[in-house]
């Protein structure tokens, strides 16, 4: 795996315990292993998936909240986490929604590669503007996909999460939304393992990482 096809790759999801974090930090992992990557955490789980120690001090939502700070200011937020991976943290403060998130989206653009993990929600559009690749991480349940199709904005492609005894399938999904599915993950118990035991950063199961080649 190379760098991400987009500059900036944004996974987020329509409904909680999709996956997200996972999915966005393990792209991360993968990405680093041929080019320096930043994984910014607008979650606040992403250091504890990836087994590394949970920074301490400011992070994005800090960076929001002052008018003043710049793309400077945004490096210096970064913490190395593993070798050629750098993560900046969510910080202590609300995120918020205003004209920062345009100034966040030009910046993290120079800064490519970069995996967002967006948590639960639709992102701020800004922050999926063009150029920008939107990966929906969903489960293939109704309900979530309901939602999916009621989102402002439709996603670049879709990472599915499958799960045994479900009846929706990826042309399921592919024809709700009308984008295509990129990766289709299994819900795997070495992944649960592997982020219980804090060793995704170092020990990421091989089925992910095949699975999740054709995400980035």
């Amino acid at each position: 795996m190379g760098e991400p096809v987009a500059p900036v790759v944004v996974c987020w999801s329509v409904k909680g315990g999709s996956g997200t974090t996972v999915v966005a930090a393990s792209l991360a992992v993968l990405s680093a292993r041929h080019h320096p990557t930043l994984l910014v955490d607008l979650a606040g789980d992403s250091a504890i998936a990836l087994g590394a120690r949970e920074p301490a001090g400011p992070g994005i939502s800090e960076w929001l909240h002052s008018p003043n700070a710049g793309s400077d200011a945004l490096a210096r937020l970064a913490v190395k986490v593993g070798e050629g991976l750098a993560l900046i943290p969510r910080g202590g403060q609300p995120l918020g929604t205003d004209e920062r998130w345009e100034q966040l989206a030009a910046a993290l653009g120079a800064c490519a590669p970069v995996v967002v993990d967006a948590g639960t929600g639709e992102p701020p559009p800004a922050l999926v503007a063009d150029g920008v690749q939107s990966l929906l991480v969903i489960r293939p349940c109704f309900i979530a996909l309901r939602r999916a199709t009621q989102a402002g904005r439709r996603p670049t492609g879709v990472v599915l999460v499958r799960e045994p005894g479900r009846s929706l399938r990826a042309r399921d999904v592919e024809h709700a939304l009308g984008v295509g599915v990129v990766a289709e993950v299994d819900v795997d118990p070495a992944v649960a393992r592997a982020v219980d035991a804090g060793l995704l950063l170092s020990r990421l199961p091989r089925p992910l990482i095949q699975q999740l080649r054709g995400a980035a």
